[in-house]
């Protein structure tokens, strides 16, 4: 996952870019019941409101029945624009996964375009209640939101086609030439990497301007390996297949350092943001997680826990 550098406009309210039905019970009210809504994802199904979830909700929010989600899109497959031309829906992988844990929990969700960098700074000055899209959580923005992480991905390595060199892990790439995009994490964390763990057989680290030009660079045999983000990897090995091949690393299923993914909320709503956690844990329990990543074909970056605030950096 590219760390993206996180101002802000107004809040542009969006409907639900899946199929939402909403049913029931009465909302309004401080500690008054939860709404029951129900969301259909595409490819996935209807998800409903689990009354027990509900109540982990603070009541003013459970009587609000609703959360702003601020957004950046373009940002695939985590989250696009639904329509080319148009800024107020939106579809991809958080936006199904937020949409879903907010049914669960009885809340409809509203998605708003805003820039990146406004993005934090907006939920710390309590603009919308959540930010979601692809966002890494860092050490550096728990000191003013708190991140429910709901997936992880690190750095993949990408082979030729039936991986003659037998490449497995991040070890074996000592004594290699491996191509990494220009100053990303890759190239920073192998040289690293390098350094403290490869004695007398550095990592040859080659920098090209973009992930495209690094799997040429493979594909052409000028280098062994591409190293690049695993998220991204996957997509590009299916569209490559006959000639390069994405590394399964047991021992690190989300790749090399792998660093959660998550939605954030705001510091001072740490109950929020529990019921969030437990609203996906329970996506993850009854299998509708795995279709959606399935649907985005991320299956890849899947874990099996929901949990708050793991950033490794």
């Amino acid at each position: 996952m590219r760390t993206r550098q996180f101002t802000l406009a107004t809040l542009a309210a969006t409907l639900l870019a899946a199929t939402v039905g909403c049913g029931g019970t009465t909302a309004a009210g401080s500690g008054g019941e939860a709404s029951t809504v129900t969301v259909t994802v595409e490819g996935v199904g209807p998800i409903g409101t689990n009354a027990d979830l509900a109540r982990k909700v603070p009541a003013d929010l459970r009587g609000r029945g609703a959360v702003t989600v601020a957004t950046n899109a373009p940002y695939e497959p985590f989250i696009d624009f639904k329509q080319e031309g148009r800024t107020d829906e939106f579809t991809g992988l958080d936006h199904d996964l937020f949409l879903a844990a907010s049914a669960r929990l009885g809340l409809k969700a509203t998605f708003t375009q805003q820039p990146f960098d406004g993005l934090v700074p907006g939920l710390q000055a309590g603009k919308y209640d959540a930010i979601a899209g692809g966002i890494t959580d860092k050490k550096e923005r728990q000191q003013v939101a708190t991140f429910v992480d709901y997936s992880a991905s690190g750095t993949g390595f990408l082979v030729r086609t039936g991986n003659p060199l037998g490449i497995k892990a991040v070890a074996d790439l000592c004594g290699r030439k491996v191509a990494v995009q220009k100053a990303s994490n890759q190239a920073k964390n192998l040289a690293a990497y390098s350094t403290a763990s490869c004695a007398g057989k550095a990592v040859e680290v080659r920098e090209y301007p973009e992930n495209p030009q690094a799997v040429q660079a493979l594909i052409a045999g000028n280098v062994e390996v591409v190293a690049a983000t695993k998220v991204n990897l996957v997509d590009t090995a299916d569209t490559l297949a006959g000639k390069a091949d994405l590394v399964e690393d047991p021992s690190a299923p989300n790749g090399w350092l792998a660093s959660p993914n998550g939605f954030g909320f705001r510091k001072g709503e740490k109950d929020v943001a529990e019921a969030y956690r437990a609203a996906v844990q329970s996506l993850i329990d009854d299998g509708t997680y795995a279709k959606i990543l399935s649907r985005w074909k991320q299956s890849p970056i899947a874990v099996k826990q929901a949990t708050i605030d793991q950033a490794i950096d």
